[in-house]
């Protein structure tokens, strides 16, 4: 590739890090205006000129994921971990505004009645999972410890709760035989048409600045609104087939071939042990399945993710990276926010 040398740019006067915790309103229309600008001010040319395209993935950099005392919130083991890596982002975003062509955030959409999400289970008792704390095993569902709500087939299943049920020994058996985490009951998180689905409004701010100052429009990815399978990756989900081996859902083929088609791919946001972790190794997988060499095009922003740690309950932190290090080892290259990023094009190719 003929990689442009282009400087890290300043960061517009507007970004204050000591917001990027909180949730408030972007001024779209005053951003507009300053994005166009600073693309004159700074000579930062329209993303249809780049001849190096590159492609920011930015998995659920969502209030749910990152703001304390959200749903979801990603503490990491510092207890700050998403805070301190949107801040990260939204720097490394204005920095490298010049070489990144296009983003594509990633939004996790949920509804209540989900398989993760407590409604969906009860016991003996007709109690519902306690959320986070409460993993559903396959041996849990043949026994009968943790079994279907009949209240929800209703609205799941047009009423039909035994294909439901069915539905959820077959789910947890392929999590099982697949090697994939035991199915855990989440608190309700990422609701559609709630505040926690939105961006977090610092990195909103900074992809919407970025789509007007390069002509580029921002591609937003919805996932995860099956109500019969999780989503951790965007790529795709957990479970595919239902019992009868009918398709319950599908991969994103089109964000696998356009992502594929960018000559180079950085990804970061929440959480590194599942969404992003997930998300990664699936796209390692269609890489491998093409060309091993292609993964030598994807960038890891390792300072601007953190693994899902609830302390005294779980702590993914090891899982995390030992899965970073094994995407290293496939050839993907791990950098940091302040590395610059015309360098690291250039070396490696």
């Amino acid at each position: 590739m003929n990689i442009p040398v282009v400087s890290q740019l300043p960061i517009p006067s507007f970004f204050d890090p000591d917001r990027v915790g909180d949730v408030w309103r972007v001024p779209y229309q005053q951003r507009a205006i300053d994005a166009e600008a600073w693309a004159t001010q700074q000579s930062i040319r329209p993303a249809s000129d780049d001849r190096v395209r590159v492609c920011l993935l930015a998995i659920d950099v969502q209030n749910t994921f990152c703001i304390p005392d959200f749903e979801l919130f990603v503490g990491g083991r510092s207890g700050r971990g998403a805070i301190d890596d949107d801040q990260r982002l939204c720097e490394f975003i204005y920095r490298n505004l010049g070489l990144i062509t296009e983003i594509a955030p990633t939004m996790d959409t949920h509804t209540a009645m989900q398989i993760f999400h407590p409604i969906f289970w009860v016991n003996e008792r007709g109690e519902h999972p306690i959320p986070t704390a409460t993993m559903i095993r396959l041996e849990d569902v043949q026994t009968g410890v943790w079994k279907v709500n009949p209240a929800v087939a209703y609205s799941v299943a047009n009423g039909d709760y035994q294909t439901l049920q069915s539905h959820a020994l077959h789910y947890t058996r392929t999590l099982t035989e697949n090697g994939k985490y035991p199915l855990t009951v989440w608190a309700y998180h990422s609701m559609l048409g709630g505040i926690g689905h939105a961006l977090v409004s610092a990195v909103e701010e900074a992809m919407f600045f970025h789509c007007i100052a390069r002509s580029s429009q921002t591609n937003f990815q919805i996932k995860g609104d099956n109500p019969l399978t999780e989503n951790y990756s965007v790529l795709r989900p957990e479970v595919m087939d239902g019992i009868d081996g009918s398709a319950i859902a599908q991969k994103n083929s089109p964000l696998i071939q356009k992502l594929l088609d960018f000559d180079a791919v950085i990804i970061a946001g929440q959480a590194k042990s599942h969404c992003v972790a997930w998300t990664i190794d699936d796209l390692l997988t269609e890489i491998l399945d093409k060309d091993p060499k292609l993964a030598k095009k994807i960038y890891l922003l390792e300072d601007c993710t953190s693994p899902v740690v609830v302390p005294g309950v779980i702590d993914f932190t090891e899982q995390a990276d030992e899965a970073f290090q094994r995407f290293a080892a496939a050839g993907m290259t791990l950098i940091r926010s302040t590395d610059s990023l015309s360098d690291r094009l250039t070396n490696a190719n």
